[in-house]
């Protein structure tokens, strides 16, 4: 027995609205991966379970949104942070113009 053409095209509209709804839930992923990092902690905090990482080429996305475009010997882009004791921002450009700075990236843990 085999289906009927009831069956199979309500199976085609299914499988039509599952495409839909993957598209748009990578756009979205996307979206917030290109958004600041609280924004998108934000959204990936409503997630449900580990949704976004088994249905979604995640790291890869990441990867790839997130690369930039700095070389090496470029100048860093200017940035501002907030001191740990939160006393007072500090800016890239107003040390770099006083001293000479290095930017080192790690954990420590």
């Amino acid at each position: 027995m085999g289906m009927s053409i009831s069956q199979k095209n309500w199976l085609i509209r299914g499988l039509i609205a599952l495409l839909v709804l993957y598209i748009a839930f990578a756009g979205y992923i996307s979206w917030a991966m290109k958004q600041p990092p609280e924004k998108f902690a934000r959204v990936m905090s409503h997630m449900p379970g580990p949704a976004a990482f088994l249905l979604f080429p995640f790291e890869t996305a990441w990867t790839h949104t997130r690369a930039g475009s700095l070389h090496t010997g470029d100048a860093a882009p200017d940035f501002n942070l907030l001191k740990l004791d939160k006393s007072a921002r500090v800016q890239l450009s107003t040390l770099a113009a006083q001293q000479p700075v290095v930017l080192v990236f790690g954990s420590y843990t």
